[in-house]
């Protein structure tokens, strides 16, 4: 009886880590849109973009999972290409979305979000080059924060480490 109750739950917990993940991607898509339709200079890039970033940059590509959109102030409301993105590397800034449709009048004061080590790495790496970004999707608090690791550090009220094992 144990036993079937085991294997019963086993069989649940990848569907809901499956459901939480569609979900996640889904607000994570949401906030890349919110942030591009503000015509502020943020753009999402694609994984060759990403990869040709970080060559820029001198960076290793073990960090191409690390940020999601870049922002290049003087290109606020044009479009993006791999030859502006070449052109202006001296002036982008890696960002790394944080999302939630949680209610946030003060975002991004009680701000519950993951972040992995090699996010951290990253932004300690390059420094002014690299923000958070947390964007709050609520329909009545809608609002961006831009944060450094330093900025990021200072405000932290509580951690925990979570560790992912696959076996």
């Amino acid at each position: 009886m144990i036993w079937v109750f085991l294997i019963a739950y086993d069989l649940r917990v990848p569907d809901q880590s499956f459901t939480i993940t569609r979900r996640n991607n889904a607000t994570e898509k949401e906030g890349i849109q919110y942030m591009e339709s503000l015509n502020e200079g943020f753009f999402s890039v694609d994984k060759d973009e990403r990869k040709r970033i970080l060559e820029l940059l001198g960076q290793p590509r073990n960090y191409a999972r690390s940020f999601d959109m870049i922002f290049i102030a003087r290109l606020a409301g044009a479009a993006l290409s791999l030859n502006t993105i070449e052109t202006h590397i001296d002036e982008v800034t890696l960002i790394e979305l944080k999302c939630t449709r949680a209610k946030l009048p003060n975002n991004p004061t009680g701000f519950f979000f993951g972040a992995t080590q090699n996010e951290f790495d990253f932004g300690e790496r390059l420094g002014d080059k690299f923000r958070f970004c947390f964007v709050c999707l609520n329909d009545e608090t809608p609002s961006h924060a831009l944060l450094s690791v330093g900025e990021l550090e200072a405000i932290i009220r509580t951690r925990r480490i979570q560790y992912q094992i696959n076996l």
